[in-house]
């Protein structure tokens, strides 16, 4: 039997990816109250790039904790959950960019993914203990 490191730890990843959900809402939340306070700011963190690396982080951490999971606990449900979650992130990134919470959707639509995606690890880290 072998022993995982501390960082190959399924619960390490999902962790690690929620604390990604939760800085992601966050930076949507922060980004709509900042923009409905000060109309004509722009700005990195409301790059469209920004968004773009976000999202490939989530998947990546999304595909090593929902997948190593699944193939440890044999329980799809947090894979399917956090799938999900991610869809409905990379949906969003199609909608216009908005400079208010509910204007074009699109933070709405990532907020309400990263919600479900966090769901999903938790999910995993769940049925990993």
């Amino acid at each position: 039997m072998t022993t995982m490191t501390r960082l190959e730890s399924p619960l390490r990843f999902d962790r690690l990816a929620m604390m990604l959900s939760g800085l992601c809402v966050v930076h949507c939340i922060a980004s709509a109250v900042f923009f409905a306070m000060l109309s004509a700011v722009g700005g990195l963190l409301v790059d469209p790039i920004f968004h773009e690396i976000g999202l490939t982080i989530a998947i990546a951490l999304g595909v090593i904790g929902l997948g190593r999971g699944a193939m440890q606990h044999g329980y799809l449900w947090p894979l399917a959950v956090g799938s999900l979650g991610l869809g409905m992130m990379a949906g969003a990134m199609t909608l216009p960019h908005d400079t208010g919470l509910m204007e074009g959707g699109e933070a709405f639509w990532t907020i309400v993914g990263v919600g479900v995606l966090a769901f999903g690890h938790d999910l995993n880290r769940r049925a990993d203990a």
